[in-house]
């Protein structure tokens, strides 16, 4: 009896709603009833699938952080190795204009190693007897008087710098000619004039340049600055430093010069006979 009553009310309702639009307001009601219970069976799935969804957009992109941070890294280490490669071009070209301003013959060498203590300014360059390298030779950079070859051998040379207690290197005032002589102070950064007389003409921030004296140096390239000193009412010359033009702890490249008249070799051996070295 129930499923009779149950199959004529399902065929009553199909002719109803075939023939007739009576039943849409209860469509629309139950509707509503059905597609809530619908949306709450999903809900889970769904939100399931899009939990999932998130997590491994989440790990992609920290994924994809990771990569460009590295990748990031990369570049920037190579940017710096570009800007020192830019730096190291530009000094080297600085060194050949310079080279050609000079008139001597010279040759670029780089630093191995400095030794600034106390009481010995030692730098080490990568350019020695086979290269024609001798001791006595004068040592330059783009700004000034480095120092000279006290030590060469086969394949490096040891430079005294005019900083070093031990140098002394003959000078002159640029601006009056004033001979003097400027001797190593121990400090990278000061250069000592104790020798001038009590009526010399110098002042602060005269330019003191080669000049030529003493046969090791040719005239005329800068060595340092006088630096600042009081003014005293008697005719006593106060103790008088320079500051040396070159930046004498900050160097990666000088020049090892030729004077005009001592042209380089071409071919050097690797060792020298003392008859050579006579000769």
């Amino acid at each position: 009896m129930r499923l009779l009553i149950a199959i004529i009310a399902s065929i009553t309702l199909l002719i109803t709603d075939y023939r007739s639009e009576r039943l849409l307001p209860l469509r629309a009601t139950l509707s509503v009833l059905t597609d809530s219970l619908k949306y709450a069976v999903d809900l889970p799935v769904s939100l399931f699938e899009k939990v999932s969804s998130e997590l491994s957009s989440y790990d992609t992109l920290k994924k994809e952080n990771t990569s460009l941070r590295q990748e990031q890294l990369i570049n920037r280490t190579q940017l710096l190795k570009f800007d020192a490669l830019e730096k190291e071009n530009i000094r080297l070209r600085a060194l050949l204009e310079n080279s050609f301003k000079l008139g001597e013959q010279v040759l670029i060498a780089e630093l191995l190693s400095i030794n600034l203590v106390a009481d010995e300014h030692i730098m080490v360059v990568n350019k020695g007897t086979r290269f024609g390298v001798h001791p006595q030779q004068p040592v330059l950079d783009v700004n000034g008087v480095v120092g000279q070859v006290f030590r060469a051998l086969p394949f490096s040379s040891e430079i005294m710098l005019i900083t070093d207690p031990n140098h002394a290197i003959p000078v002159q005032v640029n601006r009056n000619g004033l001979l003097t002589i400027a001797v190593g102070s121990g400090m990278s950064n000061q250069l000592n004039l104790p020798y001038l007389p009590n009526n010399a003409d110098i002042r602060p921030g005269d330019l003191l340049i080669t000049s030529g004296l003493g046969g090791v140096f040719p005239a005329g390239y800068p060595v340092g600055i006088v630096d600042d000193f009081p003014e005293t009412n008697n005719k006593s010359i106060p103790h008088i430093t320079a500051t040396p033009k070159s930046l004498l702890d900050r160097k990666r490249e000088v020049l090892i010069v030729w004077g005009s008249n001592a042209l380089m070799p071409l071919t050097t051996p690797l060792s020298k006979t003392p008859a050579d070295n006579e000769q």
